[in-house]
């Protein structure tokens, strides 16, 4: 069993209400930015409720969970695994703080399995993920980087496992959509 690191931890101030942060962050109408354009589909956004971030096609699960936590509009956490590899589960809090000019945004994720596929992807994915979800709230969108790396995304869809397929990964119904 892999060591489990302690943390890693990403930080941002967005100029924008936290209002607007908190729906984007939590929106299961539409792809979700910053998370690498994933749609979050959850039958009940409560603690106890299954998640999962499914492609936008709904073809593919990259993310699975449970939340954990949920007080609007300052704090979501939840479990967190790839459905693409076999390490353990770490766990992702969001924390949301109104500051002068803003919002503080913070992203931790602790229980990191050390050395794993997981511990990387997330290390990495964490500065992409606080930068796009301030590009996208300031902006209305994220860099033109970034939709290059969606749309990367979208043509490399062929090559993703069988075993991330959505038929396999489901979430308890119905699943819920909430206006933003």
């Amino acid at each position: 069993m892999p060591e489990i690191a302690a943390h890693a931890k990403f930080r941002v101030v967005i100029h924008g209400s936290i209002e607007d942060v908190w729906n984007e962050i939590t929106r299961t109408d539409a792809p979700i930015a910053a998370f690498f354009n994933s749609r979050m589909e959850v039958a009940r956004l409560a603690p106890g409720s299954k998640l999962a971030m499914r492609t936008p096609d709904g073809k593919h699960t990259g993310v699975v969970g449970e939340i954990l936590e949920l007080d609007p509009p300052k704090r979501f956490a939840h479990t967190f695994k790839f459905t693409s590899y076999d390490d353990p589960e770490c766990r992702v809090v969001y924390d949301l703080e109104e500051v002068a000019g803003g919002v503080q945004f913070t992203l931790t994720v602790t229980d990191l399995p050390k050395g794993t596929k997981t511990a990387k992807q997330m290390v990495r994915g964490g500065k992409m993920i606080v930068n796009t979800l301030k590009q996208v709230i300031e902006t209305g969108r994220p860099s033109l980087g970034t939709r290059v790396l969606f749309g990367v995304f979208k043509l490399m869809s062929i090559a993703t496992p069988k075993k991330c397929l959505t038929e396999n990964w489901p979430v308890d119904e119905p699943v819920e959509r909430r206006e933003t």
